[in-house]
């Protein structure tokens, strides 16, 4: 009976155990309170700036987390989700630029990503590359509201899996945080 119930203590510890961690990946960077968003209808996508800047990865990151963007964002309810394929750089936003693509485009708010990939490994031995997606979201005006980010090695703790499931999974979780903030 005491071996039975010390199991049981055990698997409901590494249970909650899990569960927490898989909450750990995601970070609100910072959150400006001045600002606040009643409604989102239209949700504009830049593409993402990739660390470090290889070429032959850009496609493969461009699929990968636009794919994520598309299916998250079905899964949010009736939000309209666009797409530019307008560089902008993540650490200099220039504002202007966010403004008027936004009101061009109907949107109501802006997402600027950033996708960083590092590996995990020993040595030469690389199990996974995994991701730190970070996005800013900016408003019609150009304001900025906040930024958010979500790393998947702390997140979820994978150590095999490909670099696009990677930024699948980097980029479904930062976008939930960001709904999260926005809701709140």
């Amino acid at each position: 009976m005491k071996t039975h119930l010390s199991s049981f203590f055990l698997t409901f510890y590494v249970s909650i155990l899990l569960i927490s961690c898989a909450n750990y990946g995601d970070t609100l960077v910072y959150k400006n309170k001045d600002f606040k968003i009643s409604k989102v209808k239209t949700v504009l996508y830049f593409n993402p700036e990739i660390f470090p800047d290889i070429t032959e990865i850009k496609e493969p990151t461009y699929t990968a987390f636009y794919s994520a963007t598309s299916d998250k964002m079905k899964s949010l309810g009736n939000i309209k989700y666009l797409q530019v394929d307008t560089p902008i750089s993540f650490d200099d936003v220039d504002t202007k630029t966010v403004k008027e693509i936004c009101q061009n485009n109907n949107a109501d708010v802006a997402v600027i990503p950033k996708v960083k990939y590092f590996k995990v490994g020993f040595g030469k031995y690389v199990f996974s590359n995994q991701v730190v997606v970070s996005m800013k979201l900016y408003d019609s005006k150009g304001h900025f509201i906040m930024e958010t980010s979500y790393d998947t090695y702390k997140g979820n703790a994978r150590l095999l899996g490909s670099a696009s499931n990677s930024v699948i999974i980097g980029t479904k979780g930062a976008i939930r945080k960001i709904h999260k903030e926005l809701m709140n």
